[in-house]
């Protein structure tokens, strides 16, 4: 057991770091993206393409990460992760070729894999246990304003000194202070030394959920839903404009969703010990549909805008939670870095495919109403594909598929 000051130091120590990696590796580059092809001259796909690589390839290294979290734990491989961040800003500082370019960002994919979400959610779930839930949703909260921090503070740095010295600001942010704050992570014990789960509680090993439909399920449902909340996180708000709504409107409503995003995990983990995660996630998966539904039939009243953006902002918030702690329910913490790993490589995947996939859309009809019919089916699908995964309490036991 852990006293509430240990508790506190090891969310503390992840916390910083969160809002930093996201800040940095994931927000600061909407900002620096447009100087970065006017100096080098490349064409906007050439320079959000290699965004899109970065994702693949924390996708591809997400399992391994996880085995490694499982094995060493967080203190080594977030820190690893820390590291690998400030070696691919350097070398994106000093890129000028388009080889360097993608070697730089191909690094920093596998930097994402050690140092977001799924890395700190396997840390946590390694020192708490099944009582991981709470710190999850701790952590979540203060990560939840790195974009209220990054975009701005990345908008006055570059005006200040460009993109180049940015991201060398950045590299120094990550090895002076992200990586030390990791090394100062307890060890937790190695997989085969923790505890048992208890009698008739799921136990999986990576290669026993593998072979079982709820993890797939799980996997397509979270999969789904990140190629939507992907693309429209690059596409949002010029398509809300074609619903025929002037941009300061847009731009206000949407503003509506970082705060219900805070807001909706304040909620969560107020409720956190009278509700199970599986129903939390029902509320995540169930409210982006409804949002889209009122887009699609009354997208052109401001109405239906504020309530698309409350509830998209809501679902993303509690979305965020459900994906620490679901997997978490269903399979059994002993190991959760390797599960939760496999499972969000389709979900990495999918967040580089959307914002070039509803490009193409958008190229071939331009019309609000195919688009967000197209999404509500995605919403739909990841919907169902999550009533699956949790149609039942607990998936078979892991003896059953040995």
């Amino acid at each position: 057991m852990h006293s509430r000051a240990s508790n506190i130091k090891i969310i503390a120590l992840l916390a910083v770091p969160q809002v930093i990696a996201w800040g940095t590796l994931y927000y600061a580059f909407a900002v620096l993206a447009a100087d970065i092809g006017r100096e080098l001259g490349w064409r906007a796909e050439t320079v959000f393409g290699a965004f899109s690589w970065s994702l693949l390839v924390g996708g591809l290294v997400a399992a391994p990460a996880g085995m490694l979290l499982d094995r060493l734990g967080g203190r080594v491989v977030m820190a690893a992760g820390s590291l690998l961040c400030g070696i691919g800003f350097i070398m994106l500082s000093r890129a000028h070729t388009l080889l360097a370019y993608y070697l730089a960002w191909t690094v920093l994919g596998a930097a994402m894999a050690a140092t977001l979400y799924e890395a700190a959610f396997a840390t946590l779930n390694h020192h708490f246990g099944v009582a991981a839930r709470q710190a999850i949703s701790t952590l979540t909260l203060f990560a939840g304003f790195a974009s209220t921090i990054f975009w701005p503070l990345t908008l006055h740095v570059n005006t200040a000194i460009g993109w180049r010295d940015t991201y060398l600001l950045y590299a120094a942010l990550q090895l002076g202070l992200c990586l030390p704050l990791h090394v100062l992570l307890g060890p937790t014990a190695p997989a085969a030394a923790r505890p048992q789960s208890n009698q008739g509680a799921p136990d999986f090993t990576l290669r026993q959920a593998l072979r079982h439909s709820t993890f797939w399920s799980l996997a397509f449902a979270f999969s789904a839903n990140s190629f939507i909340f992907s693309a429209l996180s690059v596409h949002l708000i010029p398509i809300l404009q074609r619903l025929g709504h002037p941009l300061g409107t847009v731009v206000f409503m949407a503003a509506l969703i970082g705060p219900m995003q805070v807001a909706a995990r304040i909620v969560e983990r107020a409720f956190a010990a009278r509700s199970r995660p599986q129903t939390v996630g029902k509320v995540a998966f169930g409210a982006l549909p409804a949002g889209l539904l009122a887009l699609l039939f009354f997208g052109t009243h401001q109405t239906a805008l504020a309530l698309f953006c409350v509830c998209y902002g809501a679902s993303n918030g509690i979305l965020t939670i459900a994906r620490g702690t679901v997997p978490q329910v269903l399979f059994g913490p002993r190991n959760y870095g390797a599960i939760s790993g496999a499972m969000s490589a389709p979900a990495m995947l999918s967040k580089a495919a959307g914002p070039l996939a509803v490009a193409a859309v958008i190229e071939w009809n331009s019309s609000p109403a195919v688009l967000f019919g197209l999404l509500f089916a995605f919403a739909i699908a990841s919907l169902l594909f999550y009533l699956m995964a949790v149609r039942s309490d607990v998936p078979a036991t892991a003896t059953q598929l040995s």
